[in-house]
């Protein structure tokens, strides 16, 4: 027999109906979610998950796709710590982050400020983001041809003020500043549409009690802006960072990992190692040192940054 309830207004309300209800139609969400998330979950799983535990199995086995992997233990670890390539491609690697991310970063912080204390036209973004629809093959061939040493017009630009001719890709010292710089002009527009993003959460209230009280456009920067925008800067930079450790298609297509293992970062190597030497047993053991870095890089930016706590009340 069902209970009711008088509600305030004098109307019974029988909650023994209406609890199951509620709770049915809770039910049906539950599952009408899982049916939506399952083609991505079985996306990740096959296409991340199963291949990150096939690449951890293979870096303890010797494979090269002609005969069955063979169990060596820590040969491919031992390998690699006394590999110079490997250590010479991690310092690359390494001098193209701090280039990229240095750069990029700044830049995308000036573009997103200007923007927020400028303008917010659809239309400036729309023109900051269209480097970032470029592909990076496209980019890097485009970088290419304007920066080549005969007939580059970024070297016939500099020979007119008496500098050059400049080897960008062909010259050690320049090729990863060079690359890094092409990576830069692709990635900033979006970068800065990240950053820009996060300036939206801080309370406009804040600058015009700052205008008040006298504050300059720099001091609004350095004791407003910067503090309440680090949380999403540091996850902006997790992700770049992320990404430029694994950059490959800029240095396939306009080095090669040239000149002498000037440019070859870690991600080359490893393509090179599996797919040019057919040594996946070994690749798979640099990916996983890989996997090793970054998850090692990333946790510590992470605290460092605080990028899990924030300073708005």
């Amino acid at each position: 027999m069902a209970s009711h309830v008088v509600s305030p207004a004098g109307r019974p309300t029988d909650t023994q109906t209406r609890t199951p209800s509620a709770n049915r139609r809770r039910r049906d969400d539950t599952r009408l979610a899982l049916i939506f998330i399952a083609p991505a979950a079985v996306g990740f799983l096959v296409f991340l998950i199963w291949p990150l535990i096939r690449g951890i199995y293979l870096s303890f086995t010797s494979f090269n796709l002609l005969t069955p992997a063979q169990f060596n233990g820590l040969d491919n670890y031992r390998r690699m710590l006394l590999d110079p390539v490997f250590w010479n491609a991690l310092k690359v690697t390494v001098e193209y982050v701090i280039i990229n991310i240095g750069v990029q970063t700044i830049v995308a912080l000036v573009i997103a400020v200007l923007m927020q204390r400028l303008t917010r036209s659809m239309v400036v973004r729309g023109i900051i983001l269209t480097p970032y629809l470029v592909s990076n093959v496209v980019a890097a061939l485009v970088g290419l041809w304007i920066l080549d040493t005969s007939l580059g017009i970024g070297n016939q630009l500099l020979k007119l003020i008496g500098i050059g001719p400049i080897g960008f890709f062909s010259d050690g010292p320049w090729v990863i500043p060079t690359i890094a710089l092409v990576n830069v002009w692709r990635y900033v527009g979006y970068t800065s549409l990240l950053i820009f993003a996060g300036l939206q959460t801080i309370p406009g209230e804040l600058y015009e009690a700052a205008k008040v009280d006298g504050s300059s456009e720099v001091q609004m920067f350095f004791r407003i802006t910067m503090p309440l925008l680090r949380p999403i800067l540091a996850l902006v930079l997790i992700i770049s960072i992320i990404g430029s450790f694994q950059v490959f298609d800029t240095v396939s297509v306009t080095t090669a990992g040239g000149p002498v293992n000037a440019s070859r970062v870690l991600q080359f190597y490893i393509y090179d190692m599996a797919f040019g030497r057919f040594q996946f047993g070994y690749a798979s053991a640099l990916a996983v040192a890989l996997l090793i870095v970054l998850v090692i890089v990333s946790f510590i930016q992470y605290r460092l940054t605080r990028a899990g706590q924030t300073d708005l009340a």
